[in-house]
């Protein structure tokens, strides 16, 4: 895929892509996409040359060592400023993810230029978009996965989680269900979507790699595709832990 610019028809840059590797959509397919082209092609981004930080800002940055520009930018993205610590700032962003700076990211954005990404504005809102686009262009619609990379409290190194889902239900539960030797489980639950984003990350990189978009084929049934087309459950938010059950916070 071409470098994405602000503007640009992400569903017609995938469907070309597709094209050119000689692949087709097939009923149950999930297409995984890394938010920062997703963010690019709604115009998730900003010039740190134009933010005035605040005073709180400005103090945000003296605790933290970071820009206080890019501080005033977590600030306005955030619900909450939960965890900081010189070269770390741990939030709950405004759609309830808890990750680093707000998920505010300047890699892979814009070279030498001091210009960043925010995620985008809607992460299920832009997965549902671009299933449609793939849709209106294909005449398949794909399950969509917006991805991005989290840190994790009680793990080194990043993993690929989902923040927007489209045409999946990001749990999957088990509870009911007997295991090898006659238990029925009780509590389990699957984080299909996270599992999905991570996989794909794999094949996505962290750097150079240039490939922001895989093709998964051979794990979602077509019925449960159908099932979740619309449905309110199949939404990032359902991987979210409501406060009442978070023993860390």
């Amino acid at each position: 895929m071409p470098r994405v610019r602000p503007g640009d028809d992400l569903a017609e840059l995938v469907a070309a892509a597709l094209r050119q590797l000689g692949l087709q959509l097939q009923l149950g397919d999930v297409l995984v996409v890394a938010h920062k082209v997703v963010s690019k092609a709604e115009g998730r981004l900003v010039d740190l040359r134009e933010v005035r930080p605040s005073p709180q800002a400005q103090e945000l940055a003296r605790r933290s060592g970071k820009d206080p520009r890019l501080c005033e930018l977590i600030l306005q993205e955030s619900r909450a400023i939960l965890r900081v610590r010189p070269g770390l700032i741990v939030a709950e962003h405004r759609l309830g993810f808890v990750c680093a700076n707000a998920g505010i990211d300047r890699s892979n954005v814009a070279g030498a230029e001091p210009v960043v990404a925010l995620l985008p504005e809607d992460p299920d809102a832009s997965a549902r978009r671009l299933r449609y686009g793939l849709y209106c262009k294909t005449g398949v619609a794909p399950a969509v996965v917006v991805c991005d990379s989290h840190g994790r409290p009680f793990r080194r190194g990043a993993v690929g989680v989902s923040i927007g889902v489209a045409g999946l239900f990001p749990l999957l539960s088990e509870s009911g269900r007997e295991d090898l030797y006659g238990y029925v489980l009780q509590h389990t639950e699957e984080a299909v979507a996270d599992e999905l984003a991570s996989a794909a990350t794999l094949l996505m990189g962290q750097s150079a790699e240039g490939v922001p978009a895989v093709l998964v084929r051979g794990l979602l049934e077509v019925r449960d595709a159908v099932r979740a087309w619309g449905h309110p459950e199949a939404a990032a938010g359902a991987l979210l832990r409501p406060p009442e059950e978070d023993l860390f916070r």
